[in-house]
């Protein structure tokens, strides 16, 4: 059996690895009815907790090594045989902890949690606009700019309907002032 590798840095001395892949489930109940549907969502990326022992003059080294990984934070290749069914590419180190064994020199136990880097999902292509929804919205643009130019005629069409409009006629005749006074 192959010793764990993450990226080039063969993981010495691994005692235990343990795993976590949960698939997502999500039920669905009809109303009024006793039975439910259960819809598959996926997977949650895998976990994975390995500890083991880096014992040995170049512990040290390898120490800072993972260290520096981990800090980088990007996706690493990863390989063991007990997670190769599983087929994990590659992983994403979450958490790292070091302890230096007390009374032994050169020995530091390691706890390393890794996570199961799955790239992001595509999103599906939409196919483009159609031509003729631009031309129609211009269109209509054209409309509304020809009914705002006819607004001047249309307060003085209304002047003799004004005692029954109230204000109506005089807040028209300023909205036409203002459209007036914006344009070029």
């Amino acid at each position: 059996m192959a010793r764990p590798m993450i990226d080039d840095l063969e993981l010495p001395q691994v005692q235990q690895i343990e795993t976590n892949d949960l698939r997502r489930l999500a039920e669905h109940r009809a109303p009024g009815q006793d039975g439910s549907l259960l819809q598959d969502l996926g997977r949650s990326s895998t976990r994975l907790a390995l500890y083991g022992v880096a014992t040995g003059p170049d512990s040290l080294d390898f120490v800072g090594k993972l260290d520096d990984k981990f800090r980088a934070g990007d996706p690493l290749p990863f390989a063991a045989d007990i997670v190769a069914d599983a087929e994990i590419q590659q992983v994403i180190i979450d958490d790292l902890r070091f302890e230096e064994i007390a009374g032994r020199p050169d020995r530091y136990a390691y706890l390393l949690t890794l996570r199961e880097h799955q790239e992001p999902v595509a999103p599906a292509e939409t196919p483009g606009l159609d031509e003729g929804i631009l031309d129609e919205a211009g269109g209509l643009v054209d409309e509304i700019a020809d009914g705002l130019a006819a607004l001047p005629g249309l307060v003085t069409g209304l002047e003799p309907f004004a005692g029954t409009l109230g204000d109506f006629l005089s807040r028209l005749r300023e909205f036409g002032s203002r459209i007036e006074q914006d344009q070029p």
